[in-house]
């Protein structure tokens, strides 16, 4: 009886914890996690307490650099750089957010469809992501936006295009490693439904490397979109974006440099900090070397 309660505490060691216990122990995860957190606190609540609205011109002199009245000083006409930055940052987040979302939904489905069946269907949706992988993806943008404009929803349907194809691939290769797995097969002779089967059997023991991959898919967005919007190939004045804000702004870097420095610095912590929850999971997944979260 002395040497049951020993085994029984091997056997919870040996278990390997969670997707999200890992990623907070982590130090990369919890840092990650942290400046995430209080960037989206930023972006969600920071419009409510902006001084100034954010298209307000000459609230102040044009190009002040930070003061007491100011923060961050003021741009070439006289609006406070401050509240548009409060306000700058949701186009920033929900972009990327929705159309990774919509990469997710779509690249995933058909990946997960395409290593379950196999066979003439697999190599369907092999090439089809592959067409569209082989497309750079800024000539891809170009079309689409000189067909159906720059508004937003376009530029998040574009995208989710961009990204469908390559996520796809990643819940596919993964897929194909458990679609084998006598859980399958049970499944199968149960009668079960292939949607059931993809959901409730297939898509949970992937859910690691699919996390993963969704983080990192949220970091590139960001850049993507905000480079977009430098380009002026997204949003437009006056809109307060991050990105548009850098590319308005950068004229000016020698006399009002703030205006500048901190709209990229919020893409860059932005990016950053789900760069290193996707680094975490993706040294839990080597760690344990299990694709179960």
């Amino acid at each position: 009886m002395s040497s049951s309660p020993p085994a029984v505490k091997e056997t919870f060691a040996a278990k390997p914890p969670s997707v999200a216990r890992a990623v907070l122990r982590s130090p990369e995860g919890l840092t990650g996690v942290i400046l995430g957190a209080i960037l989206l606190v930023i972006i969600v609540f920071g419009p409510m307490f902006a001084p100034y609205p954010p298209d307000q011109i000459g609230a102040g002199l044009p190009l002040q650099l930070p003061s007491s009245e100011h923060l961050m000083g003021t741009d070439q006409l006289g609006r406070d750089v401050f509240s548009r930055w409060l306000n700058g940052g949701r186009s920033v987040i929900l972009a990327p957010l929705a159309s990774v979302a919509i990469a997710l939904v779509l690249g995933g489905f058909f990946g997960l469809l395409a290593a379950y069946k196999g066979g003439a269907i697999d190599e369907v949706v092999t090439r089809i992501f592959d067409v569209f992988i082989i497309l750079p993806p800024l000539v891809l943008v170009l079309v689409l936006i000189a067909g159906f404009g720059s508004t937003t929803p376009v530029l998040i349907i574009t995208v989710a295009l961009v990204f469908a194809p390559r996520m796809g691939r990643v819940i596919r290769g993964a897929a194909q490693g458990v679609v084998t797995s006598d859980y399958v097969a049970s499944a199968q002779a149960r009668g079960e439904r292939t949607g059931a089967i993809l959901f409730r059997e297939i898509l949970p023991n992937i859910a690691a490397p699919t996390i993963a991959d969704t983080a990192l898919r949220i970091t590139y967005a960001i850049i993507f979109i905000a480079t977009l919007n430098f380009l002026g190939l997204g949003l437009q004045p006056p809109a307060s974006d991050w990105g548009l804000m850098v590319a308005e702004y950068r004229g000016f870097i020698a006399v009002q440099p703030w205006a500048t420095i901190w709209p990229a610095v919020g893409i860059a912590a932005l990016s950053v900090s789900f760069n290193l929850v996707a680094d975490s999971i993706s040294g839990h997944i080597t760690k344990t070397g299990s694709h179960k979260s």
